[in-house]
């Protein structure tokens, strides 16, 4: 399966500690140049920087259609990163965008793209096996600043009880 990433998804499971789980689902993930630059550059992360340098299954692709970036991101508003992310998936033919940002995934389905965010990825995970329980995982993202509504909260922990997607490989 080719997965694509933008920034977002990628910074969420850092923030948990829990970027493994793109190597457990995926094997490996492809981020653009633009999103590989926003992990890396600031100073203020430097460990998520590294974290993300030395990381094995995230594989950095340059976009070879700059000008489709171009229209993408002035025409829609979205960062280059978003922007990247979508001309690779198309240019790549892949199977998957993980992407969060409303506007990015708004494009993305007007384009017929599959995509999941970081939540739907955790419901994934789980009913993979890859993780037991949701509710620590969405506390930490809400304790790191993203935004999760109580209801949708509400809503997803209750996976938690559901007997058929708690079995844990690890």
């Amino acid at each position: 399966m080719l997965v694509i990433s933008d920034t977002t998804p990628v910074i969420s499971l850092l923030k948990i500690g829990r970027l493994d789980l793109l190597r457990k689902m995926y094997g490996e993930v492809i981020i653009p140049a633009a999103v590989y630059d926003e992990l890396t550059v600031n100073d203020v992360f430097p460990d998520e920087a590294e974290a993300v340098k030395n990381c094995g299954f995230l594989r950095r692709e340059n976009v070879k259609n700059e000008l489709a970036v171009k229209i993408l991101s002035s025409t829609m508003g979205l960062d280059k990163g978003e922007s990247e992310a979508l001309v690779l998936y198309e240019d790549l033919r892949a199977d998957l965008l993980l992407v969060d940002e409303r506007k990015a995934r708004s494009v993305a389905r007007k384009m017929g793209y599959t995509i999941v965010g970081t939540l739907g990825l955790l419901i994934e995970a789980k009913r993979l096996g890859h993780i037991s329980v949701l509710r620590p995982l969405l506390e930490a993202l809400m304790a790191s600043n993203i935004r999760i509504s109580q209801s949708l909260f509400n809503e997803i922990v209750k996976l938690d009880d559901d007997p058929e997607i708690t079995y844990v490989r690890e």
